[in-house]
């Protein structure tokens, strides 16, 4: 069974982490089930490991976290739920890739429940919506909003960080960076599309989805 836990409030995100690292080495040793922690933090920035210093435009607006996950420059603040996920990928087949797409599956089976049609797209990490209401591409195609941002690092085959999909924050907040230095593309929310969904709306249906993908039923705990 996976622990299920939900933090309210705002999170510190040094908090967080070291949570994720005590959580990862207890879950490694046996001490501990594998856990999905729903929080949300006060604005910031977070730079992985494939972070570029020119994508982070304003780097005086909110406090900047260096971290080990993958990815680029990421945005997190109130209104965006953030899903940290400790899953034990060692036991779930060992093959990264996998994982990750599973990760995708969770989401857009996630915002599916809400009638949006959330994918995929090659070169651009995290998951993507149509906005057929705003200007088209260059190249003729749809415009796109990303909604949701994945990231994740694994230790000993124990992954920690996570997803984050955008219920409402304020949108003008990533606007300090690059979001994942994607710049040609825009960033939206499921209350930005017109959808009244609170973060409560998003919880129960993250968990639904979540043992639809992968196979786990979500038990109760506590941070």
């Amino acid at each position: 069974m996976v622990e299920w836990i939900t933090t309210d409030g705002l999170t510190d995100y040094r908090a967080a982490e070291a949570w994720m690292e005590d959580r990862v080495a207890a879950i490694a040793e046996g001490r501990a089930s594998e856990c999905i922690w729903l929080v949300e933090h006060p604005p910031l920035y977070t730079a992985g490991t494939s972070a570029k210093p020119a994508d982070l435009v304003d780097p005086d607006r909110f406090p900047v976290y260096e971290t080990k996950r993958g990815g680029q420059y990421t945005y997190h603040g109130p209104g965006q739920r953030v899903a940290y996920v400790l899953l034990d990928v060692g036991k779930r087949g060992r093959d990264v890739r996998c994982f990750v797409r599973d990760l995708e599956a969770w989401v857009i089976d996630t915002l599916d429940q809400f009638n949006l049609r959330g994918e995929i797209r090659d070169g651009r990490v995290g998951v993507w919506v149509q906005r057929p209401e705003k200007p088209r591409q260059a190249d003729g195609s749809p415009a796109e909003d990303k909604i949701a941002a994945i990231g994740i690092r694994l230790r000993k085959w124990i992954s920690f960080h996570g997803i984050s999909i955008n219920v409402e924050p304020d949108l003008d907040h990533f606007t300090g960076i690059v979001p994942c230095g994607i710049s040609d593309h825009g960033v939206t929310s499921l209350v930005d599309l017109g959808l009244p969904v609170t973060m409560d709306d998003l919880d129960v249906v993250l968990r639904d989805s979540f043992t639809k993908v992968f196979g786990d039923t979500p038990v109760p705990g506590s941070a």
